[in-house]
């Protein structure tokens, strides 16, 4: 039976983030740390976001060492297909000709859109 993927707030993406780039496991302290030009959060609160992120399924966290070291469960790839498959889903009809014939004809930079969309213009 296939798992269904729970959404991530803003915040709660912005963490997994930051234990996505440091790709071993990390303490609270470390994502504190990371995002701090970002977010003015005490520790408490970046306490309760870890909770839920492992209430989730996105993380793990071992206490086997004394410190609390967080991993993903879920990878990178994995969440950026099934987000990116739920948005062409919902708002250009599982359509990447639809997708890219918008961002076209709203004059999204040309030169950006990757070569393989050119022939769906």
């Amino acid at each position: 039976m296939k798992k269904i993927m729970k959404k991530l707030g803003e915040a709660e993406l912005e963490i997994m983030l930051v234990i996505w780039k440091a790709d071993i496991p990390v303490t609270s302290s470390f994502i504190l740390k990371e995002l701090q030009e970002r977010r003015k959060w005490q520790l408490s609160t970046l306490m309760t976001s870890l909770s839920r992120l492992v209430n989730k399924g996105f993380i793990s966290c071992d206490r086997a060492t004394g410190n609390n070291l967080y991993s993903s469960i879920i990878s990178e790839n994995d969440f950026k297909a099934k987000e990116s498959k739920n948005f062409l889903e919902k708002l250009y009809n599982n359509s990447i000709q639809n997708m890219v014939a918008t961002l076209y004809s709203n004059n999204y930079p040309y030169k950006i859109l990757p070569f393989y969309c050119i022939p769906f213009i």
